[in-house]
């Protein structure tokens, strides 16, 4: 019997050695069947059991998903010639060997291989599937926004300085000084309308995303800038990873970038910062075979801002990275909106994940190299 190729990984393996496979994003295992043991796990299904590959050879299905009928079934129609590839959306259950983690929930590919009674089993978790799909989404959602927001500072812009000007020029001929009250009025809120367009406007301006930075340090100006506003009743904590390689990327756009998040974490403490048990971490870590916006990086910054203070309301809950959405009165909702902006620039993501007495900012900024470097 002809088998065609499986789309994806199989495909690959007919036509690459298994190495190759440690650059697919997706999870892959190569078992020898009816023996069901694993005889192949590449880079990412490592990553997604959190075991080593040298570990995982020579295990049982059994082993490592458990008591799985499901997937049986699929790798019996597979090798029984019944059908080239099956497809399923499955629960990947601890086996023995990882009984102390949690199960997966995958959409799972058996596939055909050529050598004989090999049988490749693919897998993507399907909360990484769909944070793909929301970041798709965000990333059509913010360009929207941006064009949005440039047009309308524009049109803002242009009349806002004639107004200003008109009112410097009132106010000079103007007699009745007690007159010259309203006129300043009118100064400073255009002033203050001008300063709300200058930040629509700055994160579109090019950036400098071309040295390299310990992050650690864009941290701890952060941190400084913000414990110096409150300076008793919080406490910003490190959680960092020191080992972790220099960042390309522009220092100034990630510290206003950090910036925006922890003050807006701070400012939503305040009641806790009376009480005095306000808490803010800034947590490092690497991320390894990460995919950002369709792009894999094999190295990747994960960078959270976690605080204790109320949670983000539900009502503005999927939508504070929008512009001009704010959560406290009187803010401009300006905050998330930039922080985004500089961070996708960097080609990374932020999103967010809140509940009462937990929040927590999430920013994946891949390990790039310099133009030139490599």
């Amino acid at each position: 019997m002809v088998r065609k190729p499986v789309e994806g990984a199989a495909e690959a393996a007919l036509f690459s050695p298994y190495a190759a496979w440690n650059q697919l994003p997706n999870a892959v295992l190569v078992v020898d069947y009816p023996r069901q043991i694993v005889i192949y796990a590449n880079s990412a299904a490592e990553v997604s059991l959190d075991i080593s590959s040298k570990l995982l050879e020579g295990l049982k299905i059994h082993d490592v998903f458990g008591d799985n009928p499901e997937l049986i079934n699929m790798l019996d129609a597979v090798v029984g010639e019944h059908v080239n590839a099956q497809r399923q959306d499955l629960l990947l259950g601890p086996g023995p060997s990882r009984a102390d983690h949690e199960p997966i929930n995958a959409h799972v590919v058996v596939g055909a291989l050529d050598q004989p009674n090999s049988v490749l089993i693919e897998w993507l978790p399907l909360d990484q599937q769909i944070r793909s799909e929301r970041d798709a989404r965000l990333v059509q959602q913010v360009e929207a926004n941006k064009a949005l927001m440039r047009n309308l500072a524009h049109e803002i812009k242009n009349p806002l300085g004639g107004i200003r000007g008109a009112a410097q020029l009132l106010e000079y001929e103007l007699d009745n000084k007690g007159l010259h009250e309203y006129t300043q009025v009118i100064i400073k809120e255009s002033d203050r309308l001008q300063t709300l367009v200058d930040r629509l406007l700055a994160p579109h301006r090019k950036q400098h995303i071309d040295e390299y930075l310990n992050i650690h340090e864009v941290l701890e100006r952060v941190r400084s800038v913000v414990l110096a506003e409150f300076p008793t009743g919080l406490s910003i904590k490190r959680n960092y990873d020191i080992s972790l390689p220099d960042l390309l990327g522009d220092k100034e756009a990630l510290i206003q970038a950090v910036l925006n998040v922890v003050h807006n974490a701070a400012q939503a403490l305040r009641d806790r910062i009376e009480q005095g048990d306000a808490v803010i971490e800034l947590s490092t870590r690497v991320a390894r075979n990460v995919t950002i916006s369709k792009q894999r990086y094999k190295l990747a910054l994960d960078l959270h801002v976690t605080d204790n203070g109320p949670g983000i309301p539900e009502e503005i809950r999927d939508k504070i990275f929008f512009p001009l959405v704010s959560g406290k009165e009187g803010g401009s909702g300006l905050g998330l909106t930039l922080a985004q902006t500089y961070v996708q620039q960097h080609f990374g993501f932020i999103a967010c994940t809140s509940k009462p007495g937990y929040t927590d900012f999430q920013m994946q900024l891949p390990f790039r190299i310099k133009s030139g470097d490599a």
